[in-house]
């Protein structure tokens, strides 16, 4: 059987090198190589031709994913599995445009990356439960294509207004005097927020509007 040859992108060296020797335990896996930013990335994957990178998002220097397009434009075959502390809806978007064939956070343990490795390797996807739940797709897929839709891109203008209200503690009748709207008016758009976001309870809306960068905006 031939070896799956994987690419490891992360800023951090402890890190590539931990991961290098875990993924090292999984006899079908070879790491060929090692950067430290998504433009050293870019240059070992035209040279390497790895068939999965396991890419990190925060790093210094190029932009991941501007990165990821132009990898992906001159090798259609490298499946970017991206492996990241970030979770927000701006980089799973991202993500998903650019063709990312999975996203994962660093908390997980190697037998999931492992497991997310071998999916993706063999032409599928592979995103956490975080991702997926923050995901709306009529057709079960992640690919825009297909119509997925994260949770918050359903949110209109005004809805997207009051949260953000909400979120920098405010009540709903005083959101209702700042917008000049009715507080039944406010408590109908607040329960759509919660069913569109699939959030139960104000204190989870207002942390999502926080990890989101809604509270300040």
């Amino acid at each position: 059987m031939q070896a799956i040859r994987i690419l490891l992108v992360d800023d951090h060296t402890l890190l590539r090198d931990a991961l290098s020797q875990q993924l090292a335990e999984f006899v079908e896996f070879e790491v060929v190589g090692g950067a430290s930013d998504a433009g050293e990335a870019m240059v070992l994957a035209f040279e390497l031709k790895p068939d999965v990178i396991v890419m990190d998002i925060d790093m210094p220097g190029m932009i991941c994913f501007d990165a990821v397009e132009r990898i992906r434009a001159r090798l259609e075959q490298v499946a970017v599995l991206f492996l990241t502390g970030s979770f927000n809806d701006h980089y799973i978007e991202r993500a998903l445009k650019i063709g990312a064939a999975g996203y994962l956070h660093k908390s997980e343990p190697a037998k999931t990356l492992a497991m997310a490795i071998r999916e993706v390797a063999a032409g599928g996807e592979f995103f956490s439960e975080e991702v997926r739940a923050r995901v709306v797709s009529k057709k079960g897929s992640m690919s825009p294509d297909d119509g997925a839709k994260l949770r918050g891109e359903t949110l209109t203008e005004r809805e997207i207004e009051v949260l953000r209200y909400l979120a920098r503690g405010l009540s709903k009748k005083e959101v209702a005097s700042m917008m000049h709207l009715s507080p039944k008016t406010i408590e109908s758009h607040s329960t759509r927020l919660m069913d569109k976001l699939d959030i139960h309870d104000r204190v989870e809306l207002a942390r999502y509007a926080i990890r989101e960068g809604l509270a300040e905006a």
